[in-house]
């Protein structure tokens, strides 16, 4: 029996990106990262960039944001009183994603700055990569 590894399923995320050209973002806007950043990388290199770029993408789109709690705690506590029984319960999930938007707004800006560069060089893993807009 064979073992899929993490990094294999990362390599095909990845692939699969880049052979559908898709430059989705959902509702988060990518902040402009000027093409100019990557001048001095090579082909192989931006191609390297933008595989690292993905994989930071893909985690923290699927990064829980916020803090969920549930469950009933049962213990004892010392206090001024003396010694006594405490019931605690938790409920409840913040759904605050504004920072993990604005990760993934400065990850989607370098990975078009990434793509922007690549077409520049004329890099040929970049055929086919939609960038924001397009």
């Amino acid at each position: 029996m064979k073992l899929i590894t993490p990094m294999a399923i990362i390599t095909a995320a990845v692939s699969a990106l880049s052979l559908g050209g898709c430059a989705s973002t959902g509702n988060v806007t990518p902040q402009y990262i000027a093409p100019s950043t990557y001048q001095s990388y090579d082909c192989n290199s931006l191609n390297q960039e933008f595989t690292r770029v993905n994989r930071y993408i893909n985690a923290t789109q699927n990064q829980q944001s916020g803090f969920s709690t549930s469950g009933v705690g049962v213990g004892v506590s010392a206090g001024r009183w003396g010694i006594s029984p405490n019931i605690s319960f938790g409920v409840g999930r913040n759904n605050n994603n504004q920072g993990r938007d604005a990760k993934l707004s400065r990850l989607f800006g370098e990975r078009d700055a990434i793509v922007q560069s690549a077409r520049i060089k004329q890099c040929s893993f970049a055929n086919g990569i939609k960038i924001y807009g397009e």
